[in-house]
């Protein structure tokens, strides 16, 4: 029992939501004989794999999961966005998220929240009982709120993400010191504030789960060299899971749930590149860098993860496809993409949707064109500095996946079915028994 039931004196629930960034549940759900923490959770609440968002990637997937909105409502689409009526793009932080966080919602209900290393969320909310964002955020001693966090982070060495160059190299070894001693502090931290801090919605992250899948999953699917130090990884992960419910009061629930889902890359697809080769994009210069370095003849452009833009007159600077052409442009393109082919013969992309099939909202004015979800094994990439392949490989062995996201809800009455990250926001809600209206969210809850 925390310090924090000695000091409440009242009974309303409480909720806490455990993030494990890119963790597949066909990953947990095959090993639960391993990973007991997670299968007891499973058996005696509620588990499944669950739908992530378009597209899948960490940097809207958080957003969306904490907010229940798609990308048009919280207005961040992906690892680069880019600004209205220019060629100029930006990095989204926690700033840009235009849509209410759960734990806001916690606030303005007269309740607090604990807030630990949740992805894109940089600077931390003054108005939060205790923050520290996570990725993104440029270092440590401007994540965290108040000072007595930041000095105890500080001194127990936590850090806010792995290092991921380090999994560039050929010997993993220093990666996965690096990986291990991340999650190791990321727990003492949780532990630490679960039982200290009287909070009403507890929300940590562990990020490094992403980082390990996206640098060993090959050898884990493969029976490769670092396997057993991958395996080792996640054991790890369900003892700290296993431990921090222990640690929790009978009344607290407990959500444990992914962004993503992750499974093997095949070849990386140079999105920019195919699209010169196509007659697409052009540039200015024989050495492009970023956008800005599009030639006025181009027709369209890519950013990651599989985001498709027209060069559209009137709404680029130098819009090469006239507004009356839009819809058909877009129809070629479309096209081409599900035309795509990789060095195998098999097909890139799984599917193609538009912008007015995923999107919706008040910032929909930088919304991709076309978002293609790949088929697995064909990672989207989309660089402007000219690389000569379209196909190519790298260190990373791992690549996000729309589907196989996870979730765990420790209480009797969930019932997950055809779920996905939009429902996450008004669980949490109703199982803190916080009242919102049905139709501020694009997911409902999972709790009847």
């Amino acid at each position: 029992m925390g310090l924090f039931d000695r000091l409440r004196g009242d009974d309303r629930p409480r909720v806490a939501v455990i993030g494990i960034d890119g963790v597949p549940y066909s990953l947990l759900s095959s090993h639960f004989e391993e990973f007991e923490h997670l299968g007891a959770l499973a058996d005696e609440g509620a588990a499944s794999a669950i739908d992530s968002i378009v597209p899948p990637d960490s940097n809207a997937c958080w957003p969306a999961l904490t907010t229940g909105v798609n990308p048009g409502e919280t207005g961040v689409y992906g690892a680069t966005d880019r600004e209205v009526g220019t060629y100029d793009t930006y990095i989204p932080m926690g700033r840009d998220v235009q849509a209410t966080r759960v734990w806001g919602r916690v606030h303005d209900a007269g309740r607090q929240a604990t807030v630990l290393n949740v992805p894109v969320t940089f600077p931390p909310e003054r108005g939060i009982q205790r923050m520290v964002s996570g990725f993104l955020s440029p270092e440590l001693d401007k994540a965290a709120y108040p000072n007595e966090l930041r000095e105890y982070l500080t001194d127990i060495g936590y850090r806010i993400d792995t290092d991921a160059h380090l999994g560039h190299q050929d010997d993993k070894e220093a990666f996965l010191d690096n990986a291990n001693e991340t999650l190791d502090k990321r727990f003492e931290a949780f532990k630490r504030y679960i039982e200290l801090d009287d909070w009403d919605l507890f929300w940590g992250v562990f990020m490094t789960t992403d980082r390990v899948n996206h640098f060993l999953l090959r050898d884990y699917e493969q029976d490769g060299e670092y396997a057993e130090a991958f395996m080792e990884f996640y054991r790890k992960l369900d003892r700290y899971i296993g431990e921090l419910r222990a640690a929790l009061p009978d009344d607290v629930t407990l959500v444990v749930v992914s962004d993503h889902g992750f499974t093997t890359i095949d070849y990386e697809v140079n999105c920019n590149e195919w699209l010169a080769r196509e007659g697409w994009l052009d540039y200015t210069t024989d050495e492009p860098s970023d956008l800005a370095d599009i030639a006025d003849s181009t027709r369209a452009y890519s950013l990651v993860p599989g985001r498709f833009y027209l060069n559209v007159e009137g709404r680029e600077p130098r819009g090469a496809v006239a507004e009356d052409e839009y819809e058909s442009t877009r129809a070629e393109l479309k096209a081409a993409l599900e035309e795509l082919t990789g060095p195998d013969g098999n097909p890139v992309v799984e599917r193609v949707e538009t912008a007015e099939e995923a999107f919706r909202g008040d910032h929909a004015d930088i919304a991709p064109d076309l978002v293609a979800i790949p088929h697995d094994g064909f990672d989207l990439k989309a660089s402007f500095n000219g690389t000569t392949d379209v196909f190519t490989q790298t260190h990373r062995s791992g690549m996000h996946t729309f589907d196989d996201a996870s979730l765990f809800i420790d209480h009797p009455d969930a019932r997950i079915q055809d779920a996905d990250l939009y429902d996450i926001a008004p669980t949490v809600l109703s199982l803190l028994g916080i009242e919102y209206d049905r139709g501020e969210f694009d997911g409902a809850t999972l709790v009847k």
